[in-house]
Formats: C-alpha cells, structure tokens, sequence
C-alpha cells in the first residue's frame, strides 16, 4: 500500500532546496559531458564545465546597459531559481511534502504562470532591442504550451478526482498514469522543457537574436538566471514523479529513494533531447501546438474523464 503523505516542518525547506540545487548541478554535468563527447573532447572535462563557469561568472563584472531598468532586471533574474523552489515544496519524497496542499496540481501550474513574467522581466530591464525582443518571444509563445500544459495537469487529477498531489500518487496504485495517459505524459514534459527555455524550445535565447534575453546579461546576473533554468528544468522533472510515474512506488527500496531514482532519470531525459533534437522555428512551433498538441490534449483528458466517470 502508498504510504500516507506526512506534512513535515518547514525548516525542512532548506535540505529541500539545496536537493533541487545538487539537482540542477547534476542537469549542468551531464550537459557539459554531452557537449564534451559531441565535440570529441573529454567526457570528464565537459561533466566539470559547470564549476569552471561558476567560477568565471562569479569575477565577471556585471554589464550595465544605458538607461536599464535595474531593479526589474535583478528581479527576473533571480526569480527562477525562487519560482523553482517554490514549486518543489508540493511535491512529495516518498512519504514526506513541505505543503500538502489540497490544490497543489493547480500550485505547480501558477508557477509556471509566474515564469512568463520573470522572463519578459529579464529582457525588458536590459533596455536592450535583443533582450526585449527574446523577451516578447518567450512571452508570445508560452501561450502555446500554456493551454496544453493545462490540460495536460488537468488530465492526472481528473483520474485521481482530486487537486492534491498525495491524491494523484495514491490513485496510481495498481496502475501508473504514464501507462494510460502517455499523451497528457508527453505534453507536460514538453511544456516544462519549453518553460525552462531549455533545448529545442529555447528560441527566446536563440541566436538569431543575439542569445535573446541573455544577450546583455553578465556576471552573477548570468550565474543566477542559468541556475534559474536548470532548477526549473529540475523541479519539473521531479513534479513528473508524482503526476505519472507512480511516487516512489517501487520494488524493495524505500519510497524516496525510487523519487530520487525516477527524478534523475527524467531530468537526464529533458538534458539529453538538448543534444538530440535541434530548436524549433518559433512559427512551426505555435502552428503544431495549436492545430495538433491542443486537441491531442483535449482528447486524453476526454477519455480519461469517460474512464473515470465510468469506473
């Protein structure tokens, strides 16, 4: 049997963000070591690539650019890794959750809600033509795998009948979600590589535009919105645990360590498809999510509410 879920004390916040940190570190490694071995060089070398800029960005001075907004540009740079901390808190290790809430599915989503803004936040304050243009383009296209992200949530708490995320682990009991809703599955592990502009959808920091809303950043500034976006990376992968992926349902081991488990291998997912699959035309992109994603979104949670209904 699924192990209640146990509310513990929020001093525990701190181990749990320095867990999504390691996690983050672990996504950048991994990222290094993919490049490295793509480039012929070193595996060993590319896995500790993160430390060497750490460090750089670290004596870096920051860049300042005519008439920038700084306080906006300070803000959105360092709300991603706040929004990502915050979006673990309902997510539970096994047994344990810092907030057991009874709308944490609808919690993890206004999370994602408030990434539209930290990222137009970081091109506007730069006063820059290229931030602000990245900034625009992220806020534009994030409409287009808002609606399905949506549904895609929408789609394991209706099979579960219930917001809470010890709800949803607890509904998959005899049979994962990820087994029956591979669509809904897909579609959110889409939108949370889009949300963190990681990979093929990473076009607000494209090239075309002069690395977009990164264009003008520098410094720790550059450090914190990097950090920000592997912790996003991070804390979506870990949020696929509890949604579809049955906990920390598994064989012999204790709960934790198969969320553990399952969070790695899920993040080595979203870090690698950066490597597998080339980014995505900004056009091509909100045509396929609007003409093909949305309705497939639709249709799984249709079934699934038939399913639910009819159970």
């Amino acid at each position: 049997m699924t192990e209640p879920i146990v509310q513990v004390s929020p001093a525990w916040a701190v181990l749990a963000s320095l867990a999504l940190l390691l996690f983050a570190l672990a996504g950048a490694g991994l990222n290094g070591a993919l490049a490295a071995r793509s480039a012929g060089r070193p595996v060993r070398s590319g896995a500790g690539a993160p430390f060497a800029q750490v460090a750089r960005l670290l004596r870096q001075r920051r860049q300042v650019t005519v008439a920038a907004d700084v306080l906006l540009w300070r803000i959105g740079a360092g709300g991603l890794l706040v929004v990502a901390i915050l979006k673990i808190l309902v997510i539970p290790l096994g047994p344990w959750t810092l907030a057991d809430l009874d709308v944490g599915v609808v919690w993890f989503n206004t999370m994602d809600v408030m990434i539209w803004a930290l990222f137009w936040l970081i091109g506007w304050g730069a006063n820059s033509a290229h931030a602000l243009v990245g900034g625009y383009r992220f806020l534009s296209l994030a409409v287009s795998y808002e609606l399905p992200l949506m549904f895609a949530l929408i789609t394991p708490a209706v099979a579960a009948r219930s917001l809470r995320v010890g709800d949803v682990v607890a509904a998959q009991h005899d049979l994962w979600f990820v087994i029956w809703m591979p669509v809904a599955f897909v579609i959110f592990c889409g939108s949370v590589i889009a949300f963190s502009s990681w990979g093929p959808f990473a076009t607000g920091a494209g090239r075309d535009i002069a690395g977009g809303f990164l264009a003008d950043v520098s410094g720790v500034d550059r450090l914190l919105i990097l950090t920000g976006r592997y912790a996003v990376l991070a804390a979506g992968a870990a949020f696929a645990v509890p949604l579809f992926l049955g906990g920390g349902a598994g064989p012999l081991l204790p709960d934790w360590f198969w969320t553990i488990v399952k969070t790695a291998l899920v993040l080595a997912a979203f870090v690698a498809i950066r490597h597998r699959v080339p980014t995505i035309r900004p056009d091509r992109f909100a045509e396929v999510a609007w003409i093909i994603v949305l309705p497939a979104a639709l249709l799984q949670v249709l079934v699934v509410a038939i399913i639910a209904v009819g159970s």
